[in-house]
């Protein structure tokens, strides 16, 4: 239908007019006439400005226009502007009046060919969805520090190349495993299919990465498929999707434990970083390094404490010798005052007795005093042989052999350590001298 101009009122010929008035009323004939309609064409020039809105144009091998989708309409998107894709564009003409340029009003988009396929992909969602299999709690947390990672993707992707130069530099210690696929095409889903059933069947993984680059809706359409996700929610390990970029969703996003924004961001999430590990250790040796030596400082105060309490093994040894001595000179002269008053008790019994008896008298007192005077020998042999029994006690003693050049070596717990194969490299060792104490440590064992 032929727009018609009845209810524009023309402007006269002889009429002056400002740049203002006149955008203005181009804006109106503009708006008024034409209506809102659709368009088809090419993006081009796309701009995403901060506030949100996108600017780009539309063109076909004739022509191109200038159009804006501000933020309030473009948030309803389901995919992210980029140049060179083909869109159906619902639009409203106008005129940009403060330049006068000719633009495009966009109040939805949605790319060329791919109606039926949003449609399909809403369906699936949706169906999905109900049954529960986007719950937050069927989502599994993905391990810290897996041994093994499976990578789901194309063997020739520019994908798997980024998820295994971002492996290599968080975590070059971890197994990698590909599970190599088509993940564009009519055979896609079946491959991908195929893949994820031989990394269930192996289950040789700890976390499973479903990657692939970006594209439009229709090349990453396998990742919709519904088989594809139900496999997913079966895996005994947890799955990681990283499909096209951050503005693109596939049904395999929201039925896997995470979903990230690339394949980089995929392995990223999957790996710890092998840099904030060695940190993390390093503050632990650290840590360990100063509770030792705090340790090692308690237990140091502590000997010595009790050390200022104990005398020395030498010193007791010495005592007990003295005391001995002692003891032997005591025993020496209470047996000579003893011979001394019963020879004088004899002696006057004697002179007591009668003639006759005085002779058998003096006889056995003759025998007595022969025998005490065996006495001091006798009591000397004894007193040697204390002796003796004394030296070889002293020459027992652990500080004696200490101060032949000996050591007495204990471990940490204070326990005497008699042989080498109790001892591994680079336990602490203490070394008891004949004077001071050593603390070193095992540099190696022989036996």
């Amino acid at each position: 239908m032929n727009p018609t101009f009845g209810a524009i009122s023309p402007v006269k010929p002889s009429a002056e007019l400002t740049v203002s008035e006149l955008n203005r009323s181009v804006a109106r004939l503009i708006e008024q006439s034409l209506g809102p309609c659709t368009v088809r064409g090419e993006l081009s020039n796309v701009v995403r400005a901060s506030s949100g809105h996108w600017y780009f144009s539309l063109k076909d091998p004739g022509a191109q226009v200038r159009a804006v989708m501000f933020r309030g309409r473009a948030q309803y998107l389901g995919f992210a502007p980029r140049e060179g894709q083909q869109v159906v564009a619902r639009v409203v003409a106008g005129l940009y009046e403060p330049r006068g340029d000719f633009q495009l009003n966009v109040e939805a988009m949605r790319l060329a060919g791919a109606g039926d396929l949003h449609q399909q992909f809403v369906a699936l969602k949706a169906k999905l969805q109900a049954e529960g299999l986007f719950e937050a709690g069927l989502k599994r947390p993905i391990p810290a520090h897996p041994r093994r990672i499976g990578v789901i993707t194309s063997a020739q992707a520019a994908a798997l190349r980024d998820v295994l130069s971002t492996l290599a530099a968080r975590a070059p210690h971890i197994e990698v495993v590909i599970y190599p696929c088509l993940v564009q095409g009519l055979e896609a889903p079946a491959a991908l299919r195929q893949a994820l059933e031989t990394a269930i069947d192996r289950n040789e993984v700890d976390v499973l990465l479903l990657v692939r680059g970006g594209g439009s809706m229709e090349d990453l359409w396998a990742f919709n498929d519904e088989e594809l996700a139900r496999l997913v929610r079966q895996t005994p390990f947890p799955v990681i999707s990283g499909v096209g970029h951050e503005t693109d969703f596939t049904i395999a996003d929201f039925v896997a434990d995470l979903r990230a924004p690339t394949p980089t961001g995929a392995a990223a999430a999957a790996s710890p970083d092998r840099r904030v590990a060695l940190a993390s250790l390093q503050s632990l040796a650290n840590q360990a390094r100063r509770q030792m030596l705090r340790s090692w400082q308690t237990a140091e105060q502590q000997l010595d404490a009790v050390s200022r309490r104990l005398r020395l093994p030498s010193e007791l040894w010495a005592a007990k010798e003295q005391s001995l001595v002692a003891l032997a000179g005591r025993l020496r002269q209470a047996a000579h005052r003893g011979l001394e008053r019963q020879s004088s008790r004899w002696l006057l019994n004697a002179r007591r007795l009668a003639p006759p008896l005085l002779a058998p008298k003096l006889e056995a007192l003759a025998r007595l005093e022969a025998r005490m005077q065996r006495w001091p020998s006798q009591l000397d042999r004894e007193l040697d042989h204390l002796n003796t029994l004394a030296h070889r006690l002293h020459q027992a003693s652990p500080q004696t052999t200490l101060e032949r050049g000996f050591a007495i070596v204990t471990n940490a717990k204070g326990e005497v350590v008699r042989s080498s194969t109790l001892l591994q490299p680079g336990e602490a060792l203490s070394l008891r001298l004949a004077q001071g104490q050593v603390e070193t440590a095992v540099l190696r064992t022989v036996q």
